[in-house]
């Protein structure tokens, strides 16, 4: 699942923002200011930014110009003007594309998966490494702490959705709705409760008392990464 940072202040906007991109299976986390913005882009691992122009202490080229200190992560801009200065600006400090308010839902989310394309086709990542953990994607391979692993394809494919989303609560829902394969085979409620504590097992040094893949009751899991 793919992650974004939703730097916007207009409350009238973030629920509708937020709703219309967790139900098309994105990861949101808001800030609405530049302070919040970048301490949630320092602890977090995202594959997109929304960043609104005017926030109430800076704007979001603020942002942008500090993320392109470090990261080529592709960035859309919220404005509500369409001056061409602004727009100017915006794409001369790195930003990859603009959209101005009022705007379309499913162009905005057109924009996105655009983008996400693009990018992806660029920065496929072949390592995944967090916790002592470390994964090959390109030969499925799993070490903890530099011994490999014996780890069946739906274990690993959980554990590759942790991996790829640390620090992000993923529901129940969204982790069976992503374990269907092309060959319609499914994992149910109670089956997905046995592969995470196989995977714990696995990866935990005590499995009982996990401090990776934690357990949100009644909601999901996260993976945390220290």
């Amino acid at each position: 699942m793919k992650s974004i940072l939703l730097v916007e202040d207009d409350l009238s906007l973030i629920d509708g923002l937020k709703y219309t991109l967790e139900t098309n299976r994105y990861l949101v986390d808001n800030a609405r200011t530049v302070r919040q913005a970048l301490a949630l882009y320092k602890n977090n691992q995202y594959d997109l930014l929304l960043l609104d122009v005017t926030l109430p202490d800076g704007t979001g080229f603020d942002i942008c110009r500090e993320v392109r200190n470090e990261s080529a992560i592709p960035i859309i801009f919220l404005t509500a003007s369409d001056q061409e200065v602004n727009i100017v600006r915006g794409l001369d400090m790195g930003g990859d594309d603009y959209i101005t308010k009022p705007f379309k839902l499913n162009e905005l989310l057109s924009r996105i998966k655009a983008l996400l394309r693009r990018s992806t086709q660029f920065s496929m990542p072949e390592i995944l490494e967090a916790n002592g953990v470390k994964i090959d994607l390109t030969e499925r391979l799993v070490w903890k702490d530099n011994v490999l692993l014996d780890i069946p394809l739906v274990e690993y494919r959980l554990l590759c959705l942790f991996l790829h989303n640390p620090n992000h609560l993923l529901s129940r829902e969204m982790i069976l709705d992503h374990m269907w394969d092309r060959n319609g085979n499914y994992v149910d409620d109670n089956t997905l409760s046995v592969y995470i504590r196989r995977l714990r097992n696995k990866i935990e040094k005590n499995p009982n008392e996990p401090k990776y893949l934690l357990t949100e009751r009644g909601f999901g899991y996260k993976w945390v990464v220290e």
